[in-house]
């Protein structure tokens, strides 16, 4: 009986473990889009003489974005698949060193 008990938590264990790369980099990548779209929406609304000099900077690595409702858009675009890589790629790393642990406690 503690055996099937063991080897039903390895199971649900390795089961559980494991993340979906996809939905993983999707839901960052909208967290993303979404974090750019309302921050430079904000500033762009709030105005002023000056409007987001820090935020601009992001115009250095995401080609075409401006402080403006297009730049948003644009910084959306950007926001998202830059969110998407990271997501699937800590997902997938993570998967990874998973079934790596599980290999090596295989062997013990």
């Amino acid at each position: 009986m503690a055996e099937q008990s063991k080897e039903l938590e390895r199971l649900v264990l390795t089961r559980l473990l494991r993340l979906d790369a996809t939905v993983q980099g999707v839901v960052v990548g909208v967290s993303g889009a979404v974090l750019i779209f309302v921050a430079t929406n904000w500033l762009v609304l709030k105005g002023g003489e000056v409007v987001g000099p820090h935020l601009a900077l992001l115009g250095q690595f995401f080609i075409g974005y401006r402080v403006s409702f297009v730049g948003s858009l644009i910084g959306a675009a950007y926001g998202f698949v830059c969110g998407f890589l990271l997501g699937y790629c800590v997902a997938r790393l993570y998967n990874w060193v998973a079934d790596y642990r599980e290999r090596t406690q295989q062997r013990v």
